[in-house]
């Protein structure tokens, strides 16, 4: 039945109805709540760890290439389990690796915390935590991707994702802030314990969501079509989404893009169907030789059946990794964007996870509060994008509205080379913050509205693949280019470099004309 606000255009465009749609989420879902309050909190303490960090490393040396080979160990391993870890997700319990990848990184921030307040800190050992801490993250990101699909159901996705991506950009805000006085205060080792604090905190929502899951799907096998207001919750209602959305995106290009029941036969249930027959048919092949053959030909054939086993193995594997590039090719908005970013994220993660800091403490000299409070801009910038883009139910050109926020974006890091005076550089941030929310927003969106849900980890996986692949040797990169020709130069060019990627991009109709 329709609300009041759905019959009155007149109340929809007022301020409390895109207040009551901006907060419907809460409102509706009890496994939205748990979610966004679980990885609220977590992200408050990453939030300070981010910004601590950079400071510990310039601590230890004031080397940009330091940095850069610490952001790599972090990288590498994080794009290494993605591959797998998106099968994992595919076949396992999502919120079991949520919990899992958070615990293992409390225990990991609670020993970085130790080791700094007992001074016995060293790059070495910062190297090895950053390299489980970001094994952990490959886990952690597509779990969390599938399982925010599954809960965002279609009639709160937009308000989901925006509600989310604010109160993320929230503790950002804090976050940095709080770091900035943690390090001046007292020591990088608090903003650490924070960390390791905020992480247990998440753990304690997220077995709350699971008990609210785990009702949700006894009510689905008790035949209840409802629980808590919903009219379909979960799983089904995220595939529906999926199924509908992909309707309406891939026929009108039906010349270049896979038909959807092309996605369908690309799904999951068909591959283990044919690889459960083809391992059928070769034991049933292998048992028939053993049978006609001597002890020792029993054993020949006990050996030849163990190796098609593991061929079947590996075979299986491939099929599923492969069904989630299936499933892209069809989709050129999302294809394109994951190339183009693959590029684009070495210019722009480069910035601002390596020159950023380093414009701030070397280049300027500035505290750290100082930084926070830049930091904190990209927060503030962030938010307003997602209150803007959140107090709407629906956004007309997609694809510009999300790449002119990624070129806005660039615009305001060059603007770091050229800018001295302080505010204008926090100015800046906030710009870039901005920009780059909203693209991220409208991502996220059409990754749920295209993807079948039972494939979502794997596409997630190939999407942070795609993303972070070359992120390990962009840091190196980007920190040795600035102990040899300077920051500032540096900046520059990557930002610009970022920039003429992004018109590349916009050369393609299937982003321009994105709905």
């Amino acid at each position: 039945m329709l609300s009041d606000i759905d019959k009155n255009p007149a109340v929809e465009n007022s301020i409390e109805s895109r207040l009551s749609v901006f907060l419907s989420p809460i409102r509706k879902s009890k496994a939205f709540t748990y979610l966004w309050l679980g990885q609220w909190i977590a992200m408050l303490g990453s939030s300070v760890s981010v910004l601590i960090l950079p400071l510990v490393v310039y601590s230890l040396t004031d080397s940009s290439t330091a940095l850069g080979l610490a952001m790599t160990c972090y990288m590498l391993p994080n794009i290494l389990a993605l591959p797998f870890a998106g099968w994992i997700v595919d076949k396992t319990d999502r919120l079991k690796l949520v919990m899992l990848s958070n615990g293992v990184r409390l225990f990991i921030m609670l020993l970085a915390a130790i080791s700094i307040f007992n001074g016995s800190i060293t790059l070495e050992r910062l190297y090895v935590g950053l390299v489980f801490y970001g094994m952990m993250e490959g886990v952690f990101n597509p779990a969390y991707s599938a399982l925010r699909a599954e809960i965002f159901t279609p009639d709160i996705r937009n308000a989901a994702n925006a509600l989310s991506q604010l109160s993320i950009q929230g503790v950002r805000l804090l976050g940095p802030a709080l770091g900035g006085m943690l390090v001046t205060a007292a020591s990088p080792g608090a903003g650490f314990a924070l960390d390791s604090i905020t992480y247990l905190l998440s753990l304690c929502c997220f077995m709350m969501l699971g008990r609210v899951l785990a009702a949700q799907r006894r009510h689905r096998q008790a035949g209840s079509p409802t629980l808590d207001g919903a009219a379909i919750t979960g799983e089904a209602a995220a595939l529906i989404g999926a199924d509908s959305a992909a309707k309406t995106s891939i026929e009108p290009m039906a010349g270049t893009m896979m038909t959807e029941d092309s996605v369908i036969n690309h799904r999951p249930g068909a591959d283990h169907s044919s690889s459960i027959d083809s391992s059928s048919r070769t034991s049933a092949d292998a048992s028939a030789g053993a049978s006609g053959g001597a002890s020792a030909g029993g054993a020949s054939a006990g050996a030849s059946l163990n190796d098609a086993g593991a061929s079947s193995v590996r075979t299986g594997f491939a099929a599923e990794i492969m069904e989630g590039v299936h499933v892209l090719r069809g989709l050129p908005w999302l294809w394109i964007t994951i190339i183009a970013f693959s590029l684009l994220n070495i210019c722009y993660t480069g910035i601002v996870a390596v020159m950023v800091p380093w414009l701030f403490k070397v280049h300027h000299g500035l505290s750290p509060s100082v930084y926070g409070i830049a930091m904190a801009g990209t927060a503030v910038g962030a938010i307003a994008a997602a209150l803007l883009f959140g107090s709407k139910r629906s956004w007309k050109r997609r694809g510009l509205v999300a790449y002119g926020g990624a070129l806005l974006g660039g615009v305001a890091l060059l603007l770091l080379s050229v800018i001295n005076w302080v505010p204008g550089l926090v100015m800046a941030m906030m710009l870039e913050g901005f920009g780059m929310m909203m693209f991220m927003i409208i991502w996220e969106i059409s990754l749920q509205e295209l993807v079948p849900a039972e494939s979502f980890g794997r596409v997630a996986s190939l999407d942070l693949l795609g993303s972070f692949a070359l992120l390990p040797v962009g840091y190196l990169i980007v920190g040795y280019l600035a102990d040899t020709i300077g920051g500032i130069p540096t900046i520059a060019i990557f930002a610009c470099a970022g920039i003429v990627i992004l018109l590349t991009a916009l050369c393609s109709p299937h982003i321009r004309k994105f709905e």
